[in-house]
Parts: C-alpha cells; structure tokens; sequence
C-alpha cells in the first residue's frame, strides 16, 4: 500500500478512523490522506423550500436577501468547522505516520470518494456518521453506499480502536475471498497477526481444500494462518467465532452470491456489521 484515503465527519467515529488509518499506515508505510465532504444540506437552506408564500413583491425580496445571507453565513461556518475538523484529525496522525495532507470538498460524499480513489489502496470509514442514530445502533448511510460504490477495501473502523493481534478471515473460496486472500498475502497489513481462516458449511473435500490452499499461500508468506470449517449459518457462526476467539478484525468479501458474501446484501449486511463490534475489513 502507497495511500490510504481516511473518510470524516464530526461524528465521534472520526477519531477511530484516524487510528485505524494510523494502524494500516504504520505497518505498510503508506501516507494518509483525510477527507471531509461537505454536503449540500451542509451549507444552505432546505432545497426546493419556500418562505416566501404570498408574501408582496418588496416584503418577498427583502426575505430572500436575507435568506440568502443566512446560506452565506452557514456555508462560512460550515467551510470553517470542516477546516477545523480536518486539522484535528491531521494533528493526531502526525507523527504517527509517513505523510498526512487533508482536503476539504463539497458536493456528494461519491463522487468525492470516486475522484480521490484512483491512486488510494484502502478506505477507512467510520460505522456511523453524525447523522446516525446511535440509541438504535442504525448504520452511517454513507458506509454502505461506499462500500458498494468502490471497488477498493474498505476498512470500517469500529466506535473505538483497540490492538489487532487476531484477525478472522470469513473464507468461501469465491473470487472476493480469493483477492482478501493474494492482498494479504502479498503485503504486510496483517504480519505478526494472527489469522484464523473459516470456511461455514459442511466439511467436504473441495472445501477443505480451497482453505489449506489459502492457508498455504498466507503461511508461504510469512503469516501465522491456521484454518477451520464450522456448521451453520455463517452469521451466527461468524458472530460467535469473533466472540470466542477473541478476534479483533474481521475481513470478507463484501458481494456475492455464496452464503457467506451474500451476507453484505440486504438485510443481513447492516445487521452483521451494525452488530459487530470490531472493525471490519471489506474487499470486492
């Protein structure tokens, strides 16, 4: 990895992903760069809305200039507290890894995301945004359409960062869990990390060896790799394996159509993330 591209707001999740960034910066040697959006709601009044009603030709002009200085001034503040958001987070990576610039945009969080991404090798984005409602735990909009928008990792940072010693690889044998795999492989994001390899189905013979042969390739390249297949739904097992292995990152393949990737589809998508309390590593 060369670039990393770290997503903010003024959620509480901004601070996590700067550490996330950091922890994937770290250990590939890669710079940084931190973006913040600034939507239109960001910086002027409600689109389409209209105050006028019948109001006389002079009354209604005197309203819309004034309307029109409040969006002057809101886009001003918006502009400043974006600047102030990006220096913050700036100065709690500095130092801690090689090269940090920061841009401020405005318009759509997409287009920002696909303009920015061409020379970036990983995304790290916060579960939930400020606008998120974090009593009933609903995921950040923005995640999701992130995650199915790129075709890049995407690392979503849980609400706090905590020492990745242990990381669970959800593996099918599909094309995503195969590219999760050869990145892995063919860098240094998890060395010294241990990875548990689990395939959730039935034990046959082509199972068991699509997984020792992706154990095998992590193992050749210097990892500590180890492989299991467990029974069940590969929700509930997941689930239960992050809790019981005492597991700190979680990587899978974010689309498909076999039971494990089918997870980042619907429903079961949000509620598997939403539910997970460790980051969580998305590859297309």
């Amino acid at each position: 990895m060369t670039k990393l591209l770290a997503l903010i707001d003024a959620s509480i999740y901004a601070q996590s992903v700067c550490d996330h960034a950091a922890w994937a910066a770290e250990r590939t040697g890669a710079s940084v760069e931190i973006v913040h959006v600034l939507g239109r709601r960001d910086v002027s009044s409600a689109p389409g809305a209209d105050y006028t009603g019948n109001l006389a030709a002079d009354a209604r002009d005197t309203l819309l200039a004034e309307l029109a200085s409040l969006d002057e001034q809101k886009a001003k503040l918006a502009q400043k507290r974006g600047r102030l958001i990006l220096e913050q987070a700036k100065q709690n990576l500095e130092g801690k890894v090689h090269g940090v610039t920061t841009k401020l945009r405005h318009g759509d969080l997409l287009e920002t995301v696909a303009e920015f991404q061409v020379d970036a090798d990983l995304i790290v984005i916060g579960k939930r945004g400020e606008a998120a409602d974090f009593a009933k735990l609903h995921l950040g909009s923005n995640l999701e359409r992130v995650a199915r928008s790129t075709t890049k990792p995407v690392l979503v940072a849980s609400r706090a960062f905590r020492p990745i010693r242990r990381a669970l690889i959800a593996f099918d044998g599909g094309a995503s869990a195969l590219k999760a795999i050869d990145a892995l492989a063919s860098g240094p994001l998890l060395t010294g990390t241990e990875c548990l390899l689990l395939t959730v189905g039935a034990e046959t013979t082509e199972a068991r060896r699509r997984l020792d042969d992706a154990v095998a390739k992590l193992t050749a390249a210097g990892h500590s790799a180890t492989g299991e297949i467990r029974p069940g739904q590969p929700e509930d097992v997941i689930a239960k394996a992050v809790e019981s292995d005492a597991i700190d990152l979680l990587v899978m393949g974010a689309f498909g159509h076999s039971r494990i990737r089918a997870l980042f589809i619907g429903s079961t998508t949000v509620e598997t993330v939403r539910s997970c309390k460790i980051p969580v590593l998305l590859f297309r």
